[in-house]
């Protein structure tokens, strides 16, 4: 071979450390890995990009409507009607939220904390209602159109 620059050192065994454990491929290639300069950037990216509805305005038909549907269920309570309720429910960060169609019996309509509450413990701010459906409610409705 030909006299290069490190000839000398070349067949030398590899140095280790007497004092310290030798470190793992794993660690050592962390080393090389990219750093993340901006914790949590791309969750806030995520969040920003996230959509929410705006709450609708209830017209008075139909908020007249709801106070009807509510209180033939409240009448009906014994029998726990079976019903499909869509509702508001607000984005805990950011403002707006979406529209949430739920369906089960109710167990009891609070006037005081103005909810209902289904028999599962699923519990509905009245205020939050946007859509009442079931065998009641459309009854009710049909009776309005025959009018």
């Amino acid at each position: 071979m030909g006299s290069g620059k490190y000839d000398s050192i070349i067949d030398m065994p590899h140095y280790r450390s007497k004092k310290r454990p030798a470190m793992s491929n794993y660690d050592r290639a962390a080393q090389f890995s990219p750093f993340a300069a901006l914790t949590g950037y791309e969750a806030a990216v995520a969040e920003a990009g996230r959509l929410v509805d705006e709450r609708l305005e209830l017209s008075e038909e139909r908020a007249q409507f709801l106070d009807s549907c509510l209180n033939l269920i409240r009448e009906h309570l014994l029998e726990q009607p079976e019903v499909s309720i869509t509702f508001f429910q607000p984005d805990e960060h950011k403002s707006g939220g979406r529209y949430v169609t739920i369906n089960g019996r109710v167990k009891k309509i609070a006037g005081y904390e103005r909810k209902l509450i289904f028999v599962d413990g699923t519990e509905i701010m009245l205020e939050d209602i946007f859509d009442i459906e079931g065998e009641l409610p459309d009854r009710l409705q049909k009776l309005v159109i025959d009018e």
